[in-house]
């Protein structure tokens, strides 16, 4: 079986980072469902291929929560995070190849490190914009767009409206800013590793110390 990996979030700083992985004995089957970039479909055409998909091909999800990511930052790099949780969401579907969407500058690198925390077996072909060149990755990418954009309505239902949960979205860093602001604490579902939430905090201590 060939199969194809993705995932989306990795660079969220609020909500999980969502990877999965689909199987096929031939690519023109995912081909004749219209796959593609998830990027460059709607949400609405996204959610009905990944329907599709699901139906007619084995496939896994795996979901890395922000408290996870946070804790796996403090012994690997996140490139080595996201590797493993493609060499996971591949395991259980027993593949003899897996074309992945490396994450790494180095492609052969980055195929390597998926290599190292996978059974030997599976033939791991890494490429830069896998998700554009083969459809098992584009395939993969809908299935964890679709799925993270699910976890971040959910959330957004439970915390208000935090956005795409992305750095460069405005909304997202109004929530933070103001959750901050409000408790001295990041929430929950923010990666306390970022960046973007250490310079907030460091902000409002610098605040709090001159209100003192």
């Amino acid at each position: 079986m060939i199969c194809g990996v993705d995932e989306a979030g990795k660079g969220s700083v609020l909500g999980p980072m969502v990877v999965a992985a689909v199987g096929c004995m031939d690519m023109d089957d995912l081909i004749a469902l219209g796959v593609a970039d998830s990027k460059k479909m709607s949400s609405k055409h996204r959610e009905m291929i990944s329907i599709e998909i699901k139906a007619k091909f084995p496939f896994s999800i795996v979901i890395l929560e922000a408290d996870e990511i946070d804790d796996l930052r403090r012994s690997m790099t996140m490139n080595e995070i996201v590797a493993r949780s493609h060499a996971g969401a591949l395991s259980s579907l027993k593949c003899t190849h897996a074309y992945v969407d490396a994450c790494d500058v180095n492609e052969k690198r980055y195929g390597e490190t998926v290599s190292s925390f996978l059974p030997s077996g599976c033939t791991i072909i890494s490429r830069h914009k896998a998700d554009s060149l083969f459809p098992p990755v584009s395939a993969a990418s809908i299935i964890a767009k679709v799925e993270r954009d699910r976890i971040i309505e959910e959330l957004s239902q439970e915390y208000g409206d935090i956005g795409s949960g992305y750095p460069s979205d405005p909304i997202t860093i109004a929530y933070l800013t103001e959750f901050i602001r409000h408790h001295g604490y990041s929430p929950g579902i923010a990666r306390s590793s970022w960046e973007t939430v250490k310079n907030l905090l460091h902000q409002k201590n610098q605040s709090s110390l001159f209100d003192f």
